[in-house]
């Protein structure tokens, strides 16, 4: 059962709803104002207003000649519009702008970056329950009710009132953009099968397109066919995935549409298990298209293949090329290329250390120290410095590494950073202790009466485990 409950008030739903009640207190007031007392009536209305008046012709003048004329003509002499039919012209413009406005408000509410969906909904329903609204604005209401409804997560109801807009106006110019819609909304509720079927309705609907209109469903009926590829991806058939991506790099579409084909496709190869041909896929991706948007994802994705493959070298490789890509190319999508970069590599970099290839995390935790000034990231890339100099046996530069995350963390630290200033503060007395052995085993059997010492050094108390 689905339970409404009240959303928190707010300044953003305090403006959308007053405008919602501006507008509703214009239209009952122009319902409400007494019309004009109307003069006799004119012989002949102009063509644009006979067509909404139906005023009778009475003049003999043939009406193409009428056309260009704004007023009424009487005895050969302009006149002007009667007072009561501007006041029906006017009133029917404040219908259709008010109309307009209630859409207008629903879409912004709806895409905005803080959205609010019940009063979008407000909006949409004004003009589904308005006997003013032409059978256009109905339209329009419903699909944008739907794609609220399919934003906000609500994908039943959404589907159920992209199926309502298809039964009630399926020649309509907008059905293949319900079409689409409604199958991304099946594919979000796991309905792969019948998604796809919606997008096979929407090339099928723009076979027999021609006109001004012909591009416009070129291009849906590609996204279609992408979008078949990404429900396959979605659905884990990987193989199929792989295929209809292949397929739509060879139609005739925009650049970065071919390149995140590409990247998906090579994607769809590494989940099925073909992980040399992801390899070489993923490396032609990144020679081919340097610059798109999904690249650090696809060298992280590289060198997870190149991991999996047992090929160590070649992943550290790949790890260091993307901790020192370029700084023009990471400030096109910087937020993008630092996430990737931490994430790829903090966790080989782990790896590494864990499998004893100290050198190489020492390489990568020294190039990720430089990505982000983040007190709450160079803190424990520091602290695992401090680890690999300790096992490389640079005592002095591991003490200097534990020494910094104390600094850095403070004299009274917060609570995030209290344990690691703790653990570092134990590795610091536990290098002491393990010098001082050193130097009384040295001392021992160094000294000529090979006397055990007397008082051997006590290790210090346990830490947490690094």
């Amino acid at each position: 059962m689905i339970r409404f409950r009240p959303a928190p008030f707010s300044f953003a739903r305090a403006v959308a709803c007053l405008a919602l009640v501006l507008v509703l207190n214009a239209r009952a007031r122009a319902s409400e104002a007494p019309a004009p007392a109307a003069p006799a009536p004119a012989p002949l209305q102009g063509l644009s207003a006979a067509r909404e008046t139906a005023a009778p012709a009475v003049s003999s003048t043939p009406s193409t000649l009428l056309a260009p004329l704004a007023g009424n003509v009487t005895g050969g002499k302009e006149t002007q519009a009667s007072p009561a039919v501007r006041a029906a012209q006017s009133e029917k413009r404040n219908i259709r702008d008010e109309i307009q406005g209630l859409l207008n408000l629903g879409a912004s509410l709806t895409d905005r970056a803080a959205p609010d969906y019940e009063a979008a909904e407000i909006a949409y329903r004004q003009v589904l329950n308005s006997s003013d609204a032409d059978v256009r604005a109905t339209k329009s209401a419903l699909l944008g009710l739907g794609h609220m409804h399919r934003k906000k997560g609500e994908f039943t109801k959404a589907a159920a009132i992209y199926e309502r807009f298809l039964a009630d106006y399926p020649g309509d110019e907008r059905m293949p953009d319900a079409l689409l819609e409604l199958g991304r909304t099946l594919r979000d509720m796991g309905a792969y099968k019948l998604a796809i079927a919606r997008f096979y309705s929407v090339i099928n609907s723009t076979l027999k397109v021609a006109g001004e209109d012909f591009e416009r469903y070129q291009v849906l009926a590609k996204t279609a066919q992408f979008e078949i590829a990404e429900t396959h991806f979605a659905a884990g058939e990987y193989e199929e995935a792989n295929k209809y991506y292949t397929k739509f790099r060879l139609l005739d579409v925009a650049p970065v549409d071919r390149a995140r084909a590409h990247f998906k496709a090579a994607d769809a190869l590494r989940r099925e298990g073909k992980l040399d041909a992801a390899v070489t896929a993923f490396r032609a991706y990144i020679e081919q298209w340097p610059d798109d948007e999904n690249m650090p994802e696809a060298r992280y994705l590289l060198a997870m293949t190149l991991r999996d493959l047992k090929r160590p070298q070649e992943a550290f490789a790949v790890a260091l090329d993307l901790l020192r890509a370029e700084k023009a190319r990471v400030a096109t999508a910087p937020k993008r290329w630092l996430y990737w970069q931490l994430v790829t590599g903090n966790q080989l970099a782990n790896e590494f250390f864990d499998q004893g290839a100290i050198v190489d995390a020492h390489k990568i935790y020294s190039a990720l120290l430089e990505l982000s000034p983040d007190l709450s990231w160079r803190l424990p890339i520091t602290y695992q410095l401090g680890l690999c100099f300790e096992r490389l046996g640079s005592v002095e530069r591991a003490r200097d590494s534990f020494q910094s995350v104390i600094d850095l963390a403070g004299a009274k630290p917060a609570p995030q950073y209290a344990e690691l200033a703790e653990m570092a503060a134990w590795r610091i007395e536990h290098l002491a202790w393990r010098d001082r052995v050193t130097r009384e085993v040295s001392s021992f059997f160094d000294s000529t009466t090979g006397k055990q010492v007397a008082n051997p050094p006590t290790p210090p108390p346990n830490a947490a485990t690094p």
